[in-house]
């Protein structure tokens, strides 16, 4: 029994991250996008890289980036709350 909810939580933690890491490319390219559109709109004054590269910067300090941290905290809870309300309900 323990053994296999080892090999559950292994396994749940490999495919989590999998998925944390996906969601944060997909989350940079979106952001790294708008940033190029956003230059565009402005007038394309100064260096394109460095304006995407400071607007990276700010992105990664944001809260919105480690918002997707829940991808590892929101399916724990749901699990948890799940057995629990299976088995003591």
């Amino acid at each position: 029994m323990i053994f296999a909810m080892a090999r559950l939580g292994l396994m749940g933690f490999v495919i989590l991250s999998i998925i944390y890491v996906l969601v944060s490319i997909y989350s940079r390219s979106v952001r790294t996008e708008k940033l190029e559109k956003r230059w565009e709109e402005d007038g394309a004054v100064g260096d394109r890289d460095e304006y995407v590269r400071a607007g990276l910067a700010e992105y990664d300090a944001s809260v919105r980036r480690k918002l997707i941290l829940g991808v590892y905290v929101v399916p724990v809870i749901v699990i948890g709350t799940l057995i629990y309300v299976i088995n003591f309900w």
